[in-house]
């Protein structure tokens, strides 16, 4: 498997001869220009993991790509003239690379937030790694996993939250997201944390500005 982060919480994932991308968001660049993409997947509605102004963009620009989002964010792509899969739960096979859904809400923010769907994404292949990716939500079951990606920091969470998480979920290794209030500084301090108290053996693989990297 290989991973390239291109900002906040959007991932490229190449796995068993597919690419697809999670959650390219208004924080997030240069996904605008991808093509040959097999699935594109929106975990929610916020902007910062659904650009709708550069969505319809990509989405031409990948004509045979499988779409899948959450319901909600379903029916405002609808409002935009396109066509994608709904989930709320279940399994979509992409090729050999099964991506399946687990979770329904966003994380609680404050009673005077709107609370949305929130859809996570597990993706697997035989012989492969397997990742997932909880948009934002930290409340997902989604069974073993080798690589989570975590959201490190949003006005939804507290770094307690975000240990908890990976204590909870166990992987052996971790990819930060989330990523885009933080100063360098910050974002260095709350991947310390993570990484001391989030289990024994963990590793973190930090991909910022590092291109495309095999895990």
């Amino acid at each position: 498997m290989r991973l390239r982060h291109l900002g906040h919480s959007c991932l490229l994932v190449e796995v068993a001869d597919r690419t697809i991308l999670i959650d390219p968001g208004s924080w997030s660049s240069d996904f605008e220009d991808l093509s040959g993409l097999d699935a594109i997947v929106v975990t929610h509605q916020h902007a910062d993991h659904l650009d709708r102004g550069r969505f319809a963009g990509l989405v031409r620009s990948n004509p045979d790509a499988t779409i899948v989002t959450d319901p909600q964010s379903a029916a405002l792509l609808a409002d935009d003239g396109l066509t994608v899969t709904s989930w709320d739960d279940g399994v979509i096979q992409v090729g050999d690379v099964s991506l399946s859904a687990h979770g329904n809400e966003h994380a609680f923010n404050h009673s005077r937030v709107p609370q949305v769907a929130n859809v996570g994404v597990r993706v697997s292949a035989a012989g492969e790694p397997v990742l997932f990716h909880p948009g934002d939500a930290y409340d997902a079951a989604p069974g073993m996993i080798d690589i989570l990606a975590v959201p490190i920091n949003a006005p939804w969470t507290a770094v307690r939250d975000s240990i908890d998480f990976v204590r909870r979920i166990a992987p052996r290794s971790i990819v930060p997201i989330h990523d885009g209030l933080l100063s360098p500084a910050g974002r260095g301090l709350y991947l310390q944390h993570i990484g001391t108290h989030g289990g024994d053996d963990l590793t973190i693989h930090d991909l910022a500005g590092q291109g495309s990297v095999r895990i």
